[in-house]
Formats: C-alpha cells, sequence, structure tokens
C-alpha cells in the first residue's frame, strides 16, 4: 500500500468532495485524513486528502484527471514519503539555520536540505559540519549575480522551497516573480510593525508586552506576502534589549520551523493576499 497527498482548489460548487469520494470508495483508495473549506469571500474551495492504495502514481493521476477538468482544479499529487528538496539563505544571523538543520536531521522536519547559501561565513561551520553544501554569495551590490546564482543553484538541485532564514538582502521582484509561492521567509515582529533596523531596541523604546514573528511567502511587496504562521512570547518591563533578543529570536526559530513544516506536509493553500493552512 502507497500512501499519497492529494491537494485541490478551485472554484467553489456543489459536487467536488462527492467526486472525489466516490472515485476514492470505487477504486478501493482508503482515505486517511481529509480537511477542506470553502471560502465564502474569494469563492475558492480548498481541499487536502490523505489516503492509500495498492496503486502506482501515474494509476492515480489518471483517476483525477476528469474531476480535475470537471472542476477546473488546481491539484497535485505526491507520495506521502517524498521530502521536498530545500535551500536555505541567511546573512549574519544563524539560529534559524541551526535549528531548521536539527530538526531535519531528527527527523521532526520532512525536507532534504539540499544547500545554503550566505553573504556571510557565519554559518559555514554549522553547514559543513552537517555534511551540507556551503554556497557563498556576494554584497547587495551583486545582487544580479547572486540571483543568477541562486536560479542555477534552485535548477540544479532541483529546489522545490526557499527558506530565508533571516536572509537580509531584499529579492528582487523578478527574482520572486520566478518562484512564485516558493520563498518563505521569517520576519522579526507581527507585520508589519517593527520594520527596518534593529526592531527589538524599537520594540524595547516602546515598551511592548509581547513579541512576535510572522512567517510569510515572500513577494514584491516587502515583509507583507501572505502569512503562513505566527508566534508571541510574553515580555516584561524590567527585561533589557539581550533578553529581547533572545527572547525574539527562540520566537523565529518556532515560527520559521512550523511554517516549513506546514509547507513540507503541503497543508498551505495560497488564497489572494492570504493563505489557507489545514494545521
Amino acid at each position: 500500500m502507497t500512501q499519497y497527498i492529494l491537494t485541490l482548489s478551485c472554484p467553489d460548487r456543489p459536487g467536488i468532495v462527492a467526486a472525489i469520494s466516490n472515485i476514492m470508495a470505487t477504486h478501493g483508495l482508503n482515505i486517511l485524513e481529509s480537511q477542506q473549506y470553502g471560502d465564502p469571500l474569494t469563492g475558492r474551495f480548498f481541499m487536502r486528502i490523505g489516503f492509500e492504495g495498492a496503486i502506482t502514481k501515474p494509476q492515480c493521476e489518471a483517476l483525477f484527471a476528469q474531476p480535475a477538468q470537471d472542476f477546473a482544479m488546481q491539484h497535485q499529487l505526491t507520495e506521502a514519503v517524498h521530502k521536498p528538496r530545500v535551500l536555505i539563505l541567511l546573512s549574519k544571523f544563524d539560529h534559524c539555520l541551526v535549528d531548521l538543520i536539527y530538526r531535519q536531521q531528527v527527523g521532526s522536519l520532512n525536507m532534504e536540505i539540499a544547500a545554503i547559501a550566505s553573504n556571510h561565513e557565519t554559518g559555514r561551520h554549522w553547514t559543513e559540519n552537517a555534511g551540507l553544501a556551503y554556497h557563498t554569495l556576494g554584497d547587495k551590490t551583486q545582487k544580479s549575480d547572486n540571483e543568477a546564482r541562486l536560479d542555477a543553484l534552485i535548477e540544479t538541485e532541483n529546489i522545490d522551497l526557499v527558506v530565508l532564514a533571516r536572509y537580509m538582502q531584499i529579492l528582487s521582484s523578478d527574482f520572486v516573480a520566478r518562484h512564485p509561492g516558493r520563498i518563505i521567509n521569517i520576519h522579526h515582529s507581527f507585520l508589519p510593525s517593527f520594520k527596518g533596523a534593529e526592531p527589538y531596541s524599537q520594540a524595547h523604546r516602546r515598551g511592548v508586552k509581547i513579541i512576535g514573528a510572522t512567517a510569510h511567502f515572500v513577494t514584491a511587496d516587502l515583509d507583507e506576502g501572505p502569512i503562513i504562521a505566527q508566534g508571541v512570547e510574553p515580555v516584561r518591563h524590567d527585561m533589557d534589549v539581550a533578553a529581547f533578543i533572545d527572547v525574539g529570536r527562540d520566537t523565529e526559530r518556532r515560527t520559521l520551523a512550523r511554517a516549513v513544516k506546514l509547507f513540507t506536509e503541503r497543508r498551505v493553500f495560497l488564497n489572494g493576499d492570504k493563505t489557507v493552512v489545514f494545521d
């Protein structure tokens, strides 16, 4: 028995669930998990089904070809054991990188880190210690060259997801457009609060009572892409900036890891400027 995950989205109308369920029942496919949502604002329907059966992937894809056409579905079928290949980008801060490497090594993230790239040397030790490939990028004056190298990496390494693990260079709108819905960033606050340099110093000066982090898809609008996951932790009036940073970095690690986990388990759907997340 092979386990599969079917994800789909389409214009919402009656009969979608029945069409998929009838195929499952007729061909002896056992549904293990099923989640669905119809958005009344966008008129879109979203569905994620985990199932198993004594059937090959090409045979399975053929079964869903007709309903996909009938309902104008955008759909994807993957084997549950498939591990998406990930490219991680970082700059000076390596806390998110180290966390992602550890979670992959212990099996809590269903992914394969194919490569790591940075415009600094901060992450080289952790990368090479884990037996992973480390690629050095130039500074912000070499943006075109950097993005050309990243495009080449994405193609040669068959990258499914690019993770900005505190990568502090701004990606061009052209680069983002070439990889829609495949780049995740971690932002050190609730968007759009405390943008720019020294966000934790800004938060400390304002006397905030919680620190947050937001993981989102990258779009041409800086730090305004569809949100995947958010995390918060309380802070106190007697904590200094260094304590804020420590709490903030821990929140960033956990929030980014959660977003990556949701993506690699095929639980995140783009829905205009928002996401549908089957957690």
